[in-house]
């Protein structure tokens, strides 16, 4: 703060006295983040909280296709195989893929591609078999040994979303939240950035442990200016 001095008179009585001019830097006039000092709590643990188990999704349709797929070349090849005890000759096509299979080397463009595209196929079902997946669904604290519940990410996140939007200064917030992280941005259009980050943190933080949430998610805040308009 500076003080503007004016011409005083003789005796004094006269004089103009001092204005007080309140100067702020440039950066702080054109401030659209908040400062990267604050750091909010990376994570939001409960003394309660209990091991996090994932719901095993069922996958009904990669296994009916599957089964149907084998399935089908079972039957082809059983009624081929079938057809030749009986008398008759082979298909053209198992006869094609007998000869092409014993004169191609193993280098060849299509063996490896076909090589490839089996090999993928297989780790595939392999990933399925192994891995619970549905990542959508977030498992919540179990209060009951008899009773499983889960709640989708995105009514989490529209949860959260709802709450922030409730702090003074916020104009609009954006909530992406996975497994483990809950990402907001937020824009605010009065008061002190890192006040409002402050306060939501604080909200937010409140929000994720009423979530009831088997495993308690990191939580990350940004909070800037409304872009300029033209």
């Amino acid at each position: 703060m500076s003080e503007a001095q004016g011409p005083q008179g003789a005796g004094g009585s006269g004089g103009t006295q001092p204005v007080p001019v309140v100067e702020r830097a440039e950066s702080e006039l054109d401030q659209s983040a908040s400062a990267a000092s604050y750091d909010p709590p990376p994570t939001l643990a409960d003394e309660h909280e209990t091991k996090a188990t994932r719901f095993w999704s069922p996958r009904r349709v990669p296994a009916a296709v599957l089964a149907l797929l084998i399935l089908g070349g079972a039957g082809l090849v059983l009624y081929d195989i079938a057809a030749v005890r009986a008398g008759h000759s082979a298909m053209g096509w198992r006869r094609d893929l007998a000869r092409e299979l014993s004169a191609r080397p193993l280098d060849d463009t299509a063996v490896l591609v076909g090589a490839a595209v089996a090999a993928a196929a297989g780790l595939w079902l392999i990933v399925l078999a192994a891995t619970p997946g549905l990542r959508a669904v977030l498992a919540m604290r179990r209060e009951d040994a008899d009773v499983r519940a889960g709640l989708h990410r995105a009514a989490a996140a529209m949860v959260l979303r709802d709450r922030a939007m409730d702090v003074s200064g916020v104009q609009s917030v954006r909530v992406r939240m996975t497994r483990s992280k809950v990402d907001v941005r937020a824009v605010s259009h009065f008061r002190e950035l890192d006040d409002v980050r402050s306060d939501l943190d604080a909200t937010l933080a409140d929000g994720i442990r009423d979530l009831g949430l088997a495993r308690s998610p990191g939580l990350t805040v940004r909070v800037a200016r409304p872009g300029r308009k033209g």
